[in-house]
């Protein structure tokens, strides 16, 4: 395992592709925690989801608008959290950035292998993978250029995506 380049790196160092899959029901990410209780209080609006996520959303436009493939694809237990539904209110700023997103119920993910933590896989080479406490927060991620570990990441995500429903489409 190598260090660990902050998200800019990694995704302005993507040629062709930087897909993302991740497959936890609850995440308490520090940087989340006032607007998710604003979206819970009701008063939320996609605006200040904008404001939240400018600089990913400036991110990932720059990453796009090279030519490089960026998705997300989310694995989500049935009936979705109430964090699941935040980040489906959320996902049109994805998409607008220039991110394609799909969702997969976990029931229909059974039969495909799957490593035991969230990545991101930039061109097929170098994952990162996300790690997270049994609470949700954010722990030392990890970061890896092992040709099977990045074949098994591609291959459990072209499945997930295949299966998986595009996000206009997906009903929380």
């Amino acid at each position: 395992m190598r260090q660990v380049p902050s998200f800019d790196e990694l995704l302005s160092s993507a040629t062709r592709s930087a897909v993302h899959l991740e497959m936890r029901d609850v995440y308490a990410v520090v940087e989340e925690a006032g607007e998710l209780k604003l979206w819970r209080s009701g008063r939320w609006t996609l605006d200040d989801g904008r404001r939240a996520l400018g600089e990913w959303m400036e991110l990932v436009a720059s990453v796009a608008k090279r030519g490089v493939a960026v998705r997300r694809a989310r694995i989500v237990s049935e009936p979705v959290t109430d964090y699941i539904k935040y980040e489906h209110a959320l996902t049109p700023l994805n998409v607008r950035a220039g991110e394609e997103v799909r969702w997969l119920p976990r029931r229909q993910a059974l039969g495909i292998p799957l490593p035991a933590a969230d990545f991101w896989l930039i061109d097929d080479r170098l994952v990162r993978f996300n790690h997270f406490s049994g609470a949700g927060e954010a722990v030392e991620p990890e970061m890896s250029e092992d040709p099977k570990i990045a074949a098994l990441c591609s291959s459990a995500f072209e499945a997930v995506w295949n299966a998986a429903v595009p996000h206009d489409k997906f009903e929380v």
